[in-house]
């Protein structure tokens, strides 16, 4: 069953395991490519390669704490997605090797499972005000000094 058929009933902690799941299968792309001859030529390539090892490493910390992992995960989600998308972009020009072509084919499917998840945990609304809530007068402007007195 993909993340997608199952989001809707996951918990926060089977969401994080099916993120590592996928996060998986992303570091080998990043792994493949990184170790690629074709870099050399095309080094914008580089960007899946550093948005995946970012993304995985600033989301490590927060394995064994769902609610932050999926906070830090929708804060570097969209720099991940653009990267992929660039390397959807760049990789048919670096080469046409079946390698290049399943290893985009890889990370849109990982980018649409991350999507498919984090919608079915929007994050959390602000705390709402209270109806009668007033933001206490001040006597002290923007720059920091108190207003003159008003004049007679």
């Amino acid at each position: 069953m993909s993340a997608d058929e199952n989001a809707g009933t996951m918990t926060m902690k089977e969401a994080v395991a099916s993120c590592q799941r996928i996060f998986a299968h992303a570091w080998m792309v990043r792994t493949f490519v990184k170790h690629s001859d074709v870099v050399e030529d095309f080094p914008e390539l580089m960007g899946i390669v550093r948005s995946v090892f970012d993304t995985s490493r600033s989301l490590e910390p927060s394995v064994s704490e769902p609610a932050e992992y999926l906070k830090m995960l929708r804060k570097k989600f969209p720099k991940l997605r653009t990267a992929a998308s660039e390397f959807r972009e760049i990789a048919p020009q670096a080469s046409d090797h079946t390698n290049f072509r399943q290893a985009v084919i890889s990370m849109d499917g990982c980018i649409a499972e991350l999507e498919s998840i984090l919608k079915s945990f929007p994050p959390a609304a602000p705390p709402s005000m209270p109806a009668n809530f007033r933001p206490p007068l001040s006597s002290v402007n923007l720059t920091g000094t108190a207003d003159p007195p008003p004049a007679d």
